[in-house]
């Protein structure tokens, strides 16, 4: 298993609030509606910014970070290289993110330190 984090920033023409709202509301819907994209993930999480008006919830203006968990690394060059990736969801993502500042990383299986509650807090 491997996970993509991807950490987003709005396009710049729009609120937090409307970027959410096309992020929660038509883009991962999108995905998750076209079966030869959706087959590659295990899962996909959207996780908008708290407090996005407190400068410390988040660097450099962030709106958000977008978690793919998928199979392999192979996975994602496939999900990556399909038609539709490219014909659909692209486009898509030129409306509601600034893409010269999105950045991501995959990550490989997590080192677990902590896993539960570790005393009566």
């Amino acid at each position: 298993m491997v996970k993509l984090f991807a950490f987003l920033h709005r396009n710049p023409e729009l609120t937090h609030d409307e970027f959410v709202t096309h992020w929660r509301e038509r883009h991962g819907p999108l995905i998750a509606g076209i079966p030869e994209l959706a087959r590659y993930l295990v899962r996909y999480e959207q996780h908008p910014r708290h407090q996005p008006d407190n400068p410390l919830s988040a660097a450099d203006d962030l709106d958000g970070v977008a978690v793919q968990w998928l199979r392999s690394i192979d996975d994602f060059f496939a999900f990556a290289s399909e038609p539709a990736y490219q014909e659909i969801v692209a486009p898509d993502e030129l409306r509601f993110l600034d893409m010269s500042r999105v950045r991501y990383v995959i990550c490989e299986e997590p080192n677990v330190v902590i896993d539960g509650p570790t005393s009566d807090r």
